[in-house]
């Protein structure tokens, strides 16, 4: 599989992680503080802190969505580059603290994220 295939269905598996991880973040805050609508809960992911890990996988699939729209097209080098952050992003490297506990703990606590993870970690382990 070509580079820029891998990171095309990294990304695809990147949205599904994140919406899981948005469902269950919601789930978590809506059962503490009640229901909120989907516009106060966009608010809160963009601008509350404890919302702020989830950026991380929003941010790199904008890049990624940027890259690949480009009326000039990309290089191998901006594809490899996009993956190697996606294997960081992945393997925890580069991270901080409040990061890495809040992405384990959603790991451990719900399924759908942690299946879309395990599929990510399969996918960039092929073409290693």
């Amino acid at each position: 599989m070509e580079n820029a295939d891998t990171l095309k269905d990294a990304r695809d598996l990147l949205l599904g992680l994140h919406k899981a991880l948005v469902d269950f973040e919601r789930s978590i805050y809506e059962g503490m503080n009640g229901k909120v609508t989907s516009g106060q809960f966009l608010n809160l992911l963009l601008e509350d802190r404890d919302f702020a890990w989830l950026r991380k996988f929003s941010t790199l699939i904008v890049e990624i969505d940027e890259m690949f729209a480009q009326k000039d097209g990309y290089s191998g080098e901006q594809v490899d580059a996009h993956l190697g952050k996606v294997r960081e992003l992945m393997e925890l490297r580069e991270a901080n603290d409040d990061f890495i506990s809040r992405y384990q703990n959603a790991l451990q606590q719900d399924l759908d994220a942690a299946g879309k993870h395990a599929e990510i970690k399969s996918l960039l382990s092929a073409t290693q």
